[in-house]
């Protein structure tokens, strides 16, 4: 059951539909950079807070409960349902995903910034990629119409381009390896796209700006950077007038290859900002001196390149991640961990300036949402099993919860032997070298090999589904069917009123 601290919002959801549009937010209006701070049309201050709508037009495993990618899932769904009924699933669960009364709340909390990551897939077919799909511009408009009458800005943010732009799941590409970088077909293929974008969403107020690539991963460096300079000069040929969002190298962590004298106009830089103290790691958050030296030194490692340049800092991504008390008796403390974590990074980014931030993320199946979908939901009761099944074997790392079992029976003895073939200077070698041998296996084979294997497994949990009851399932997605995680909307919200009074 969800806890003394987080409301299910059936009854609520209809209030918020009540909002007036200003009763929050201001009308939207054109956002530029200007030294160290993004300004509206009339020179004031904006600083843009609130989350991330991931897991709707770029689905991820932990956030909906499939494993693997999400081509593979929605390729596995059809097989067992047929193309037809699968489209009808698939659509109806973005229907529902996010939805007026999804921006009433949003508002509602005080913030003023949906991120919205997007899949290139909605736009290009890969038989026939020259052709842009008039449907992805219809997915987008409805979330930027929605938003628009809460006054709430937009960021697209391209979070699965052609080949994949890291080694990770949420590139959509099916590999660990980061084709997009070797391929310029693929990089001109996103180019294409984003003159596309940057033509429909000209002078519209409501786009905060545009995020060209979401954590990107190049192991040379240099192509990031080109590949920037290519989109800044497509899209200004376009609009000349939105922001660009440019996260840095590796994940949106490193800076170091970006000229500090050659920034690109009209252009913020973002980090993403995760604390590993905030997942089921060993170390966890217990508030000491210790702890929060090292929560700033890695921020300020994450954004020296920001304050050299004199740009504004953006925090792209963070937060960390709670813990199910229907499956740990502890879950009570140690999410009151991962809270006060929470509360000591908003107090980090506040020491550091007028950062903008969004948090990661806004909607899920109960492990980071600011909203989740209730336990007791048609869906939820229909995949509990093998979401449970996936914790056990540690197949999505964000959806772990204790995978020691395995670990220690399988994963372990496996690794190490693999290990002592592999001369131990050559053990980081593999980029990102900040992951381990042990992390590369684990990609490679749970998230990938393992992860395509089960796809199939939650797939078949759908067979013989009827429209009505496929309608049933998406619909537990509706906010009128989920649980608002209050204590941490109750931190986030103290934060944005605390910027809002100091721009006001």
């Amino acid at each position: 059951m969800p806890s003394v601290t987080e409301t299910i919002t059936a009854k609520a959801a209809s209030s918020y539909l009540s909002l007036q549009n200003g009763d929050v937010n201001p009308p939207c209006s054109m956002l530029r950079v200007s030294g160290t701070k993004i300004v509206n049309t009339a020179g004031q201050q904006v600083v843009l807070k609130g989350a991330g709508l991931g897991g709707m037009l770029n689905m991820e495993n932990f956030i909906t409960g499939y494993s693997g990618h999400e081509f593979e899932h929605r390729a596995a769904l059809a097989e067992v349902l047929g193309q037809e009924q699968a489209d009808f699933f698939f659509d109806r669960l973005i229907h529902h995903f996010f939805t007026e009364a999804d921006a009433a709340l949003f508002a509602s909390l005080g913030f003023n910034c949906l991120r919205v990551p997007f899949n290139y897939r909605h736009f290009m077919d890969d038989d026939n990629p020259d052709v842009i799909k008039q449907s992805g511009f219809e997915l987008l408009d409805r979330i930027v119409n929605i938003c628009a009458k809460y006054n709430i800005y937009v960021v697209l943010d391209l979070h699965a381009v052609p080949g994949g732009q890291n080694q990770d799941w949420h590139s959509d590409s099916g590999l660990n390896r980061a084709l997009f970088w070797e391929f310029r077909d693929f990089q001109d293929r996103a180019i294409q796209l984003w003159e596309a974008l940057a033509s429909h969403y000209a002078s519209n107020p409501v786009i905060a700006g545009y995020n060209p690539l979401n954590e990107p991963a190049d192991p040379k460096h240099t192509r990031l950077l080109a590949w920037y300079d290519r989109a800044e000069n497509a899209i200004r040929a376009k609009d000349p007038d939105h922001m660009l969002f440019l996260d840095g190298n590796t994940y949106a962590m490193d800076f170091r290859a970006f000229p500090v004298d050659k920034t690109l106009p009209n252009t913020v830089y973002s980090c993403h900002d995760y604390s590993m103290m905030g997942f089921p790691l060993p170390e966890q958050y217990e508030g000491t001196e210790e702890q929060k030296t090292k929560l700033r030194a890695s921020f300020k490692r994450k954004v020296d390149y920001m304050q050299k340049a004199g740009v504004p800092i953006r925090n792209g991504e963070w937060g960390p991640v709670y813990q199910d008390p229907r499956t740990d008796t502890n879950a009570a403390a140690t999410n009151e961990k991962r809270f006060s974590l929470l509360k000591e990074q908003l107090q980090i980014y506040r020491e550091f300036g007028d950062v903008s931030w969004s948090i990661w993320l806004y909607k899920d199946i109960g492990y980071q949402g600011m909203v989740y979908v209730n336990p007791d939901s048609p869906y939820m009761k229909l995949i509990r099993p093998f979401v449970e099944k996936k914790q056990r074997l540690g197949l999505d790392f964000w959806g772990v919860v204790d995978k020691s079992e395995i670990d220690n029976v399988v994963y372990k003895p496996f690794i190490e032997k693999l290990k002592e073939s592999i001369p131990s200077h050559l053990l980081k070698r593999k980029y990102p070298k900040i992951w381990t041998f042990d992390r590369q296996v684990e990609r490679v084979v749970r998230e990938i090999l393992m992860s395509e294997y089960h796809a199939w497994e939650m797939a078949e949990l759908f067979a013989g589904k009827t429209k009505e009851e496929l309608e049933e399932l998406a619909a537990s997605f509706a906010l009128e069917n989920c649980v608002t995680r209050d204590q941490l909307n109750k931190i986030l919200t103290e934060d944005a009123e605390i910027s809002r009074a100091k721009t006001q």
